[in-house]
């Protein structure tokens, strides 16, 4: 076992130094990146997985959380500048239990909590206005890290003293801020407004105007810009608003007039008038079900019909001037015969009752102008551009400007003010900068660089057609050797013996000629077997 592990070594030792020096390189390197490739897979594979524990910790936190975990013999690693701590992943429901228990992490603030767990009878006026004043500061400070970006925030809170005289002026507390915002993170004008109030209404006394606010830093949050540059920013979006309605309506008109005179014979400008205002009413309209007959539906109907036929008592008295008359009252007359009809009706018709609250869109387009200025396919001559072409061109942009404008029914355009709106000319483009045609062949590096890849892959296939050449050649040498030795023709004086005979003579006869060529075939015997 011995002589044929040293025959193995000695055999891969000859066919490495028979190597070339690039093919030795290639072999040394691609076994140097596999033992380094494995020696750090097996180390990853047998390091544990850390995940974190604890996240968004101060330095005070995270020394004592780091030094309990270092007294239980527990691998642990801090990252993040210090405010993370990863322990490995099996051992961290275990380890916040248990920190938990051990009332860590430890903050060092003091919360509201701290009048239930340790109040007793001893703590003076001054000692208490103290602890209260720094639970408030860390409820605020507790409050405002909870909006989104704001990682953690310090807040100082001053308070006045108590004055025992009644005429003496109440003075107002202040109150400082600084925030430690995330990377990236931009408080918005909402959040600063919502971070104002919160600090004014969790503290007595304390006004608005008596809050400063600062980020890490030393960014300013002032409640008085931001309020002044409401009024700033609704004009910027009321501007680019504007801005991207013309430049939208700009672009459709010179893509669409490039496209039937070419490109650079056309410059459109547009030019708008959008209304912002936004408008909500209440609207309440009663209107009859049967418009043709202006008729509601009859919900309840009622009809009286009275009539009267008969002859009536005459009337009469005594006429005269006694005592036993009435004066003036008219004397006996004949009787005669009377009608009396009376006829009522009472309908009770149902109307539409139709209520709308309607919130008109702002953002309405009142008033449109389009100017267009069109250059002749002849410069020179502006006649080389027929009329019927800008009729064309007047049509389409009547078109745009009649489905572009917000609609007004009592109010329609008609096509004299649209053609007001419209201005199209013929003129030559003096101003126009030359610009070379866009060549439509190859570039010139494109032939640089394929004949650089060209003699690269030449180069290639003449070095491996040597390579090859070589290999062949040294093939059919030690063919011809072995040819040459295994059929060695013996004297014609010997005699003719078996052929293990003459194999054993021919051995021997180069054993002693060529002891070098001998020694090589018995090494390739060998190896055979």
């Amino acid at each position: 076992m011995k002589e044929k592990w040293k025959h193995v070594t000695k055999q891969m030792t000859e066919r490495f130094k028979a190597r070339s020096n690039i093919q030795k390189g290639l072999i040394l390197g691609g076994s140097f990146l596999f033992i380094a490739g494995f020696i750090f897979l097996t180390i990853m594979m047998s390091r544990p997985n850390l995940v974190p524990l604890y996240s968004n910790l101060s330095p005070q936190e995270a020394g004592q959380i780091q030094e309990n975990l270092n007294s239980k013999g527990v691998a642990n690693e801090v990252r993040d500048g210090g405010k993370t701590i990863l322990v490995p992943e099996e051992q961290v429901n275990n380890l916040q239990v248990q920190l938990a228990a051990e009332g860590l992490p430890e903050s060092g603030n003091i919360d509201f909590s701290y009048f239930g767990e340790k109040s007793g009878f001893g703590i003076t006026d001054k000692e208490f206005g103290v602890l209260e004043r720094e639970a408030t500061q860390t409820e605020i400070s507790n409050l405002i890290k909870s909006i989104n970006g704001v990682e953690d925030a310090n807040v100082m809170i001053t308070l006045p003293e108590s004055s025992v005289w009644v005429n003496q002026e109440e003075e107002m507390a202040s109150a400082s801020v600084v925030l430690s915002l995330g990377a990236g993170a931009k408080l918005d004008e909402d959040q600063v407004k919502a971070l104002y109030h919160l600090v004014s209404k969790s503290v007595t006394n304390l006004p608005m105007e008596n809050i400063v606010i600062t980020d890490q830093y030393f960014n300013y949050y002032d409640l008085n810009s931001v309020n002044s540059t409401s009024s700033a920013s609704k004009y910027e979006e009321q501007r680019k608003i504007k801005q991207d309605v013309e430049r939208d309506l700009q672009r459709r008109v010179q893509q669409m007039l490039s496209t039937i005179m070419g490109q650079g014979k056309v410059v459109a400008t547009v030019t708008t008038d959008i209304d912002f205002t936004e408008e909500k009413r209440e609207e309440t309209i009663v209107e009859p079900v049967d418009q043709e007959n202006m008729k509601g539906i009859e919900v309840s109907v009622e009809r009286i019909r009275e009539t009267f036929t008969g002859e009536g008592a005459a009337a009469g008295g005594v006429v005269g001037t006694g005592d036993q008359e009435v004066p003036t009252y008219p004397g006996s007359t004949a009787g005669s015969n009377g009608d009396y009809e009376k006829v009522e009706e009472r309908i009770n018709n149902e109307v539409n009752k139709i209520r709308k609250e309607i919130v008109e869109s702002p953002y309405q387009i009142r008033d449109l102008g389009i100017q267009v200025m069109v250059e002749p396919p002849t410069p020179n001559k502006p006649e080389s551009l027929p009329q019927e072409r800008l009729d064309d061109i007047e049509q389409i942009l009547s078109a745009i400007v009649r489905t572009s404008i917000s609609k007004d029914v009592n109010n329609e355009l008609t096509e004299e003010q649209i053609q007001e709106k419209i201005f199209v000319s013929a003129q030559p483009f003096n101003g126009k900068q030359e610009t070379s045609p866009a060549s439509t062949g190859i570039p010139f590096w494109i032939y640089i660089v394929g004949g650089v890849l060209l003699l690269v892959i030449i180069l290639l296939i003449f070095l491996l057609s040597r390579k090859k050449k070589r290999e062949e050649e040294g093939t059919i040498e030690e063919y011809d050797i072995e040819t040459q030795e295994t059929y060695y023709v013996p004297d014609v004086n010997k005699e003719q013996g078996s052929e293990g005979t003459v194999r054993k003579e021919q051995l021997e006869r180069m054993a002693k000629e060529k002891p070098e060529e001998f020694a090589k075939l018995v090494r390739t015997w060998l190896s055979e077997e």
